[in-house]
């Protein structure tokens, strides 16, 4: 399996240090969770080259990442705030994620109808941004960055706007889109159950490092005393 690379990825931030290992394949869903302040978002910036780290690597297919701009990275990051522009109708801001210029061939409108579809706002193609409730405003641009098709899509908790039906059915969208397509998935969230609920595997992310990546059934049966506080699960003291 092709798989990303991230070893030793280090930097010192707001008075932090943050050092992260872990790898992620194509057609995998890695889950993390952490509390606020472990150093979800500054992840997300290292491996899409919003900032440099001080050490470390990170490589696919044998080549280095760090060395590329953020542009030429294999990723399409989602953040929780969509950006999404203002004075573009919702069907050009799909169409974004296929072409900056907006020059798209007919196959081309085709898929951002057939992805707007996908996502349940085909409705809303001739609607501005501001006509849009915020969940829909995050449909948008998660429609916006499945059409881009990159090997790895990372996700910042870009639901959190969403009621729990329709936040449910995003997930379940994303698990399929991730197979389908062969497509790296590594989603930030604050919500156990979500990560169970599409993750083959769990990450917990504590004081700037992994304290644990495995599968749901390892998790499970951990018996590590910040894992299970930070789960809410009780673990039984041992004779």
């Amino acid at each position: 399996m092709t798989r990303l690379i991230c070893q030793e990825l280090a930097l010192q931030r707001d008075g932090c240090h943050f050092d992260f290992s872990f790898s992620l394949g194509r057609g995998e869903v890695l889950a993390v969770l952490g509390p606020s302040g472990a150093g979800k978002s500054t992840l997300l910036d290292l491996l899409a080259g919003f900032v440099e780290p001080e050490c470390g690597e990170l490589s696919y297919q044998q080549e280095n990442l760090l060395a590329l701009a953020p542009h030429q990275r294999p990723f399409t990051t989602l953040f929780q705030s969509n950006n999404l522009f203002s004075h573009l109708d919702v069907r050009s801001n799909i169409a974004l994620g296929l072409d900056p210029s907006l020059r798209l061939g007919k196959g081309q409108w085709q898929a951002v109808e057939a992805m707007a579809s996908r996502l349940g706002i085909e409705s809303y193609l001739t609607k501005m941004p501001s006509e849009l409730s915020g969940g829909e405003q995050q449909r948008v641009a998660l429609a916006r960055s499945l059409l881009r098709q990159r090997p790895f899509l990372l996700l910042d908790e870009p639901f959190s706007a969403l009621d729990p039906s329709l936040r449910n059915s995003m997930l379940q969208l994303i698990r399929e889109l991730a197979c389908e397509h062969n497509m790296g998935v590594l989603f930030i969230t604050h919500q156990p159950d979500e990560a169970r609920s599409i993750a083959d595997r769990i990450a917990l992310l504590q004081q700037g490092k992994f304290s644990f990546i495995g599968s749901v059934s390892e998790l499970d049966n951990i018996e590590n005393q910040e894992v299970a506080r930070y789960l809410g699960r009780a673990t039984q003291e041992k004779s």
